[in-house]
């Protein structure tokens, strides 16, 4: 079984902490679990993809510096490979080439240590809004040339094949699709999709808009509008 260093209580949802240091762990787990989350934790990468497989958790949480065979990149690849579970990489490694490739790989999020526990369950439930539930009351699938969003479904079609998206994706994307032809900044972005006040590197938003690109390629059209930052043709 995964390790759950506390009695459940009422949860809103399982979260899985992927961290080697223990006290970095303990610490999460204290914030998370006042905030009303349940808690597990694996010191691996094999054991977290373990407990991903047998627990479902709504999020996890994972260093990048994990020991053993399998790294953070590798477990966030892996994830991503099995689904859209939401994940927010917590390490030490702040590096730029990490932190892009982190995000490239389908991480939602990127929180450098050290970091502020408060800020990090905030940036937990920030994320969670945006996957949590079927979508918003009303809303109807949105199309831009061959390329449909179904905000209640999540889900993407391309020439009537389904596309895969990290939830971070999927919200930029859909915010896009329905501002089409209005040029906004990164920070507009940031503040739209993100959240307001979200703290980061506004490159981020590159990072993203080059997953669009990638996995849809011209089927949805994004215009970079140099000095100032996107608009969806």
């Amino acid at each position: 079984m995964p390790e759950e260093r506390h009695p459940p209580t009422p949860s809103h949802g399982t979260v899985l902490v992927i961290e080697d240091d223990r006290n970095i762990a303990d610490l999460l787990d204290l914030y998370l679990r006042n905030a009303g989350f349940r808690v597990l934790q694996a010191p691996d990468g094999v054991r977290g993809l373990e407990i991903v497989g047998n627990e479902r958790p709504v999020l996890v949480l994972l260093d990048l510096g994990l020991p053993g065979g399998l790294d953070g990149l590798e477990v966030c690849r892996e994830l991503r490979r099995r689904g859209n579970i939401p994940i927010i990489i917590v390490t030490a490694r702040d590096d730029e080439v990490d932190r892009v490739l982190g995000l490239e790989l389908g991480a939602d999020d990127y929180v450098t240590k050290p970091f502020s526990p408060r800020e990090l369950v905030a940036r937990v439930r920030a994320v969670l809004r945006r996957t949590d539930g079927p979508g918003r009351d009303g809303d109807a699938p949105v199309s831009v040339g061959t390329v449909t969003v179904d905000p209640l479904r999540r889900e993407v079609t391309a020439d009537g094949e389904q596309v895969v998206f990290t939830a971070r994706e999927f919200d930029l994307l859909l915010h896009f699709a329905e501002n089409t032809g209005i040029v906004f900044s990164r920070r507009q972005l940031l503040d739209a999709v993100w959240g307001d006040g979200w703290i980061g590197d506004e490159r981020t938003v590159d990072v993203h808009v080059r997953q669009l690109r990638r996995k849809l390629g011209d089927a949805f059209p994004l215009t970079t509008v140099w000095g100032i930052g996107y608009r969806c043709d």
